[in-house]
């Protein structure tokens, strides 16, 4: 079998290479380079990684070559980021990253030389009745399928996450034991420019600052100033610039610029139990689409471990959803990423309007 291997210069992927060599293939390595080179503050200096990426290569006799899709995440995923935050939304470009161009454009013009492509996320495959759905990883902690909740079935059947079925620590060790270069190396904190370059910096230079008021939700008495209302997200808690707090972002009044606040530990405000999303979009098939009634499902609307019990039902809007239990802070544009309750299978997501 052909196989194409992403590599990001980290633990992850370089034990994915060693996995694979391990059960008799030789992947072809590919770093893919977002970040530019000639940008002070887009600069993702991939020169370590490149480096790391090349002596795992050289380590498992492997071709590496290095795809530079800057272009491409410039005009699909950033531009996508700032039109979201223009409208006052909280996008999430990790998710768009993968569907547009690691398993999008990388596909196009690279991987469809391949039979698989094998990453270092966080998830496993689970095949059914001759399909193939994307499964939860071994790790809660570490799982990584709300990232990958908007890639299709074409690309999720093609994919192998080789280590989808180890805890961290087991990745930790197999690397220190193979005396991997990058055994030791820090996890990343996401996408080049959310992980290395300060955000509140780029949202800057592209929508500038516009002064306005945060306001006190209850009250409608004004605590302070703000920058500007992108550069707050609803259900945040740090970098208001208020004493007396704690104080959350409640919502955001994006034609007058107003930024609402609402103080306290559990202030009822900055908690719902329900959310609609729109265009939802199935992984792998719509698997309600002989069910006209509720349906319990576990979802999440934010990256963490746990799993939220929920219904959701089809409406005339799209879908709508129930939570068991409070919800902090469900912002608009963020993605509702659903669970089949009892298999683990993540069926899709859809934006919460």
């Amino acid at each position: 079998m052909n196989i194409a291997a992403l590599l990001s210069g980290g633990v992850d992927s370089s034990v994915v290479v060693h996995l694979l060599k391990e059960a008799g293939y030789t992947p072809t390595l590919f770093y893919i380079k977002i970040g530019m080179d000639d940008d002070e503050l887009l600069h993702c200096s991939s020169e370590e990684d490149i480096d790391m990426a090349s002596l795992i290569a050289r380590k498992y006799g492997c071709k590496l070559e290095v795809v530079d899709l800057h272009a491409d995440y410039w005009e699909n995923v950033v531009s996508y980021t700032i039109e979201k935050v223009k409208l006052g939304l909280t996008p999430n470009p990790d998710v768009m990253c993968n569907k547009l161009i690691k398993f999008g454009v990388f596909e196009q013009r690279v991987g469809k030389e391949f039979d698989r492509t094998a990453t270092g996320h966080y998830a496993t495959t689970i095949e059914n009745e001759g399909k193939v759905f994307l499964g939860t990883a071994k790790d809660p902690v570490k799982d990584q399928t709300d990232f990958l909740a908007q890639i299709n079935y074409l690309q999720v059947s093609k994919l192998m996450f080789p280590i989808g079925d180890l805890m961290k620590t087991e990745v930790r060790d197999i690397a220190v034991s193979a005396n991997l270069p990058s055994a030791k190396r820090q996890d990343s904190q996401g996408i080049c420019f959310l992980g290395k370059v300060n955000y509140n910096d780029f949202i800057r230079r592209y929508l500038g600052e516009n002064e306005g008021p945060i306001v006190e939700f209850e009250t409608g008495k004004i605590l302070g100033k703000h920058k500007g209302y992108w550069f707050h997200t609803v259900g945040q808690r740090k970098g208001l610039g208020l004493s007396g707090g704690p104080w959350y972002v409640i919502k955001k009044d994006v034609p007058g610029n107003i930024v609402y606040a609402s103080k306290g530990f559990e202030v009822d405000t900055q908690y719902g139990n329900e959310f609609t999303m729109r265009d939802f979009h199935f992984i792998t098939e719509d698997v309600w689409q002989n069910s006209s009634n509720e349906v319990d499902i576990t979802f999440k609307i934010r990256h963490t471990p746990d799993f939220t019990k929920g219904k959701i039902f089809k409406t005339s809007e799209g879908y709508q959803l129930i939570s068991s239990q409070k919800l902090q802070g469900i912002a608009p544009g963020q993605f509702g990423v659903i669970y089949d309750a009892e298999s683990g299978i993540c069926v899709g997501s859809g934006e919460i309007i």
